[in-house]
């Protein structure tokens, strides 16, 4: 979700395609940007089915594995403060091409940590290369695919930042089951290598922009920081994705889903929620953006204090983890439709910085699940649910 990044200089020419503009061919493009999407920010939840093996190799507390999810989340959110400026001038494929090609490095070396603070510092590196893709994709979807077509595309790459949080999680058990923990990140390696080579193949060249500087958009953040009408929306972003990577921890570090196969289960169920938000979302558009992000942090609010209160079994927790994961997924295109319509011609700056604030929060996520754990799934989700609350007051507040 990271990953809905609007840049600033979306809306204005090209400045990295040659003179005559060609237009993105729109089937490949969609297939690899989503399986890069998909893959991408898959890195940040995959982790999660991880723990309970890196434990017990590496002799560690659940407390200090949750840094694993953590130190990607950090990196990754601090990677799109940089990429988003640099492709502006060195050219968005070249960018996202060395980026993802990076990854599929700094994957292999997560795969042969040989403990776990090597392991944290390498998962910081590896979030920080992975985030080449989400800020540059979007510009360029804005930039170089075809108006008609650029919707869709849109849509569907969203679709698969949402969707990545329960793929990667499957994807890692599934492996693991059968290969142990390091072929996780050792398959993850070749997919990063083989969706390089066919983003290379797929996107327009550019040539490098000149207009302006990189440091133009650090320029406009303190001012945007300060903006009142900004701050309550920015106080409630980090609760977005943070309730949710904390949920998902949780529920890995209690075993209050019961075994193996009831959490893959679990995982799998909150799909149709995630797969329907993209077409949802248009349905909701009559409705202002914070009306629409106080309705739904209202609802996952709602969700995760049922979860705590009524200690459902399997199937009630899977029908309260689609609300709960519907509710985070339309929050964050209400905020990021809201803030961009404050922040005026900063608008890609503002987003820019919505976003890293949205994973640091996802970053924090497994610590707060580390430290509630031990109390079991319903402290956790009462905490969950009262800053999901406070969350939603907030935004309630930006409205007036």
């Amino acid at each position: 979700m990271t990953t809905l990044i609007s840049s600033n200089r979306a809306a204005a020419p090209e400045a990295n395609a040659p003179a005559t503009t060609a237009h993105a061919p729109f089937l490949p493009t969609l297939v690899t940007f989503v399986a890069t999407a998909l893959l991408a920010t898959g890195q940040l939840y995959g982790v999660i089915p991880l723990l309970g093996a890196m434990g017990r190799e590496w002799h560690a507390p659940a407390s200090a594995l949750t840094w694993m999810a953590s130190a990607f989340g950090f990196g990754y959110a601090a990677g799109f403060l940089v990429f988003g400026p640099l492709s502006d001038r060195f050219g968005r494929r070249r960018i996202i091409v060395t980026g993802i090609a990076a990854t599929a490095v700094t994957t292999t070396l997560v795969s042969l940590a040989p403990g776990l603070g090597a392991a944290i510092a390498l998962r910081v590196l590896q979030g920080m290369t992975t985030a080449a893709f989400a800020p540059v994709a979007f510009t360029y979807i804005a930039e170089r695919v075809e108006q008609r077509h650029r919707a869709t595309l849109l849509s569907a790459v969203i679709g698969a930042f949402l969707a990545s949080a329960v793929f990667g999680q499957l994807a890692a058990q599934g492996i693991a089951a059968v290969a142990g923990w390091r072929a996780v990140f050792a398959v993850f390696a070749v997919a990063f290598a083989l969706v390089a080579a066919a983003l290379r193949k797929v996107m327009l060249p550019g040539h490098p922009g000149t207009a302006g500087s990189p440091l133009d958009a650090y320029r406009a953040m303190p001012r945007l920081l300060a903006h009142r009408r900004l701050i309550p929306l920015y106080l409630a972003t980090p609760v977005v994705l943070g309730s949710f990577v904390a949920l998902y921890t949780g529920l890995a570090l209690t075993g209050a889903a019961g075994g193996a196969a009831a959490l893959l289960a679990l995982r799998a169920a909150a799909l149709p929620a995630i797969l329907a938000i993209p077409f949802v979302t248009p349905a909701l558009q009559r409705f202002a953006g914070t009306h629409r992000a106080t309705g739904a942090l209202t609802l996952t609010a709602v969700a995760a204090a049922l979860i705590g209160f009524t200690h459902p079994g399997t199937l009630g927790l899977a029908i309260l983890l689609n609300a709960f994961v519907a509710g985070v997924g339309l929050t964050a295109p209400a905020l990021i439709e809201t803030i961009g319509g404050h922040a005026g011609p900063a608008r890609g700056t503002a987003v820019s910085l919505f976003t890293f604030i949205l994973f640091v929060g996802a970053s924090v996520g497994p610590q707060v699940a580390g430290a509630l754990s031990a109390h079991g799934l319903p402290a956790l989700a009462y905490v969950l649910g009262a800053l999901l609350a406070l969350g939603a007051t907030l935004t309630l507040t930006a409205r007036r």
